[in-house]
Formats: structure tokens, sequence, C-alpha cells
């Protein structure tokens, strides 16, 4: 039988009880409204499916700002995302579709791409209320002042933006939330002027110093492998022994563009010789003190404080040695696409922020050649 809920009289004139009262809005679909009390009820929506399945959705408490038009609408959304494959009953949230997303980018782009998505969510969705947040009530605002609120630099804020409208695009391809909500996350932009020419660089002297303020062990063994490398941490504290080859005098490294196998200079070498000795193929060559291997950012509190011993400029990371590393290769003389071919990067990305160097060095050793 159905009911003229529209009419705040006859829900005011209904007797309470469990079963709702419907209202037909179309051919299998229906509007309910469960009367609790006398002045309490509540909104549903029903949903027969073409397998003559009855699918159901609680809307929310009848109320001033929630009445009939509002419950419709919200029933009306429902249908239509049931059409579109969305199943009611699945109630996602952000760190849901985190979660699948790194699943996903597993299997198509390998582990490293995968743990890099990982580490990302770790420390800035999971466990928050933005990642308990259901992915069908995710809104503008919601997103803006999450991005906001990540006590990140620009440059790295927008790669954790990228990651997690990815993520939320990737919950829509697979039906998890309405295609339409896609329209919350798009609007929210990267910051502008984010991506600045690294400035802080470690000369020898002050590389040195680093290392010896390190002491003896695990930090001091990082430090020294980013600094002869130019590789990105999680390369290094990734590597296995098998990943060392002490007769061609080189290492496989895995990271977020992929696998590369790059030559070791003789100090270098010697480096991961002692590192490699004595452990099994799958063994972590770089490890912290107790022996275990280095999680994500273990080095940075570490490293901040040999910083401070060696009285290095505020700002010195581990990441530092690799752009160090960068800009000595170039100014040394060593070809771009070597350089972009040793750290794993790209010649855009050389180019856009270290492409001053490389005409400098050019010019340098352009003046040393008669033309004339």
């Amino acid at each position: 039988m159905a009911h003229e809920l529209h009419k705040v009289s006859i829900r005011g004139a209904l007797k309470p009880r469990r079963e709702p009262y419907w209202d037909r809005l179309g051919p299998g679909q229906y509007l309910g409204f469960r009367k609790i009390a006398a002045e309490r009820g509540s909104w549903i929506a029903r949903l027969r499916d073409d397998a003559g399945i009855q699918n159901y959705k609680a809307l929310g408490a009848d109320s001033g700002t929630f009445g009939y038009e509002e419950a419709k609408a919200a029933a009306l959304a429902m249908f239509a995302a049931h059409d579109a494959g969305v199943k009611a009953s699945v109630r996602a949230t952000v760190e849901d579709a985190c979660r699948a997303y790194v699943k996903d980018r597993e299997r198509e782009k390998g582990d490293a791409t995968a743990r890099d998505a990982e580490a990302r969510f770790q420390r800035t969705v999971y466990g928050t209320d933005f990642g308990r947040l259901a992915l069908d009530k995710v809104r503008t605002p919601h997103v803006r002042r999450w991005r906001d609120g990540l006590a990140l630099g620009k440059a790295s804020s927008n790669r954790t933006l990228a990651a997690v409208k990815a993520a939320l695009n990737y919950a829509v391809s697979n039906r998890m939330v309405p295609a339409a909500r896609a329209i919350e996350w798009r609007d929210v932009r990267a910051h502008k002027n984010a991506s600045q020419r690294r400035a802080l660089y470690l000369d020898l002297g002050q590389r040195r110093a680093l290392i010896a303020a390190a002491g003896e062990g695990g930090l001091r063994d990082l430090i020294e492998a980013a600094a002869l490398t130019g590789a990105r941490p999680g390369e290094l504290v990734r590597a296995r022994r098998a990943q060392f080859d002490a007769r061609t005098g080189s290492l496989t490294l895995t990271g977020k563009t992929g696998s590369r196998t790059i030559p070791l200079s003789a100090v270098s070498l010697a480096l991961f010789t002692r590192l490699a000795r004595g452990k099994l193929p799958n063994a972590h060559l770089l490890v912290r003190d107790d022996g275990r291997h280095w999680a994500h950012s273990d080095w940075d509190q570490l490293v901040k404080a040999a910083a401070e011993r060696a009285k290095l400029p505020t700002g010195t990371v581990l990441y530092t040695l690799r752009h160090s590393f960068i800009t000595q290769a170039l100014v040394g003389g060593m070809a771009t696409l070597d350089v972009a071919r040793l750290t794993g990067t790209s010649l855009g990305m050389i180019e856009r922020h270290y492409g001053h160097l490389v005409a400098d060095a050019a010019r340098e050793r352009l003046d040393r050649v008669a033309m004339l």
C-alpha cells in the first residue's frame, strides 16, 4: 500500500512500527518512512533489481532540514548509483579506496610504486578522520581541509594530493562510489609554484662532516651510500644482497621509476663489498644498528641530529645528498643523460631543476676551447 509521505500531516498520523511505510517512486523504486515514535522517524530507500533482489539503504533521520524532498533526492541518487554498478550495501571509505588503489598499483606497476603510495597514505590518510569518511560523503571542503592540514612542503603535499585523487578516481572506476562524486575532489587544485629549484647543496667538506658526525654504524653506512650513489633513500634501504654484483661492480636499485643497474665507483664498490660480506642473498644491505632493516623515515631525526653536530645548514636531510650528488656530477662535467640514468630520473627533471648548472659547466668548457 502506497502512502502520501510527502504530506507532513500524513506522516504525523502514522502509527509507530518497525516496518516502514512506503511511497512508490518508480518501477521497483520506493521511499520508506519508518515511524519510530510520535515525533520521530527516519527515511529508507528500497530498490528491487533485475534479479528480483531487494536492496535497502538507510538515508537518515527525518528533520527540519531532511524531509521528504531531501530523502527523495537521496533515494533517487541511490537508484542511479545502483544502475551505474555501485552497490548500496557497500559503504566504502577514503581509506578503503586508498588500500584498493595500493593493491592495483602493485598489480599494474610493481612493488616499488605500491610502496610509495602506501607510505604516503600511512602518513596522511590511514587512521585519520578524513580516511574514515565514507566516499559518498566526501565533499570538496573535506579534501581541501585535509590537504591544507598536511605538515608537508608544497611539492610533497601536491604529490600526496595527486596520489589520493588517483585512489578516489580508482574507486569511481571500480563502482565503489558514483561517478558524480568525482567533482568533489576534482576541483581541489595543487599548490602553485611548488616545484622550485633545489637550493640546499652540501659541498665535499660538508658531506664528509656529516658522515663523521654520524659516528660508526648503520646511520653512517646509509649516509655514505646516499652520498656516493645519489640514490633515493627508499631505494637504498630496500636493496638486498642479491642486488649487488661485486664481479661487475654494479648495484641494481628498484624505486618509483622502476629498476635500474648502476656502475659503482671504486669508493662505493668498497662500501658495498663490506656491507655485503657474510649476508644471504635476501638480506638487506643497509640495516640499523639493531640489525633490523630501515623503515620509512626511520633516519629523519638521526640525520637531523648529525647535521646539527656537523653545523650544517638547517633543512639538511638525507635527500639533500641526492641533490648534492646530482649537482656535483653535473658541475664535474658528467653528461646529463648519464646523471639521469644513474639517479633514476628524467632528462626533463634534470633540465627543470639543474639546467642552470649544465649551462654554467658548458660555458666553462666552451671558454677553454679556442674557436678563433
